[in-house]
């Protein structure tokens, strides 16, 4: 009756099933960095390059002093 059953893979199990999982951790940590990289911080870059690339910060002081919302400036019509 015991030759009906295989034994189990108890020697060198832990071994065979880390080297397996490493390599897996190994894959999906270094897919999900280039995914983020490519998907996030790339064209988070290219749209802040643009932007001060377009950027006129006196003309936004300008905005800000007219609208009023400095206490220390006051807008040019006042």
């Amino acid at each position: 009756m015991s030759s009906l059953l295989p034994k189990p893979q108890l020697r060198g199990l832990l071994g065979k099933r880390l080297r397996f999982h490493v390599v897996g951790a190994f894959l999906f940590s270094t897919g999900s960095a280039a995914a983020y990289k490519f998907g996030v911080a790339e064209p988070r870059k290219r749209a802040y390059a643009e932007y001060y690339k377009n950027h006129d910060p006196i003309a936004d002081f300008e905005a800000l002093r007219e609208a009023g919302v400095f206490e220390s400036v006051k807008p040019k019509g006042k």
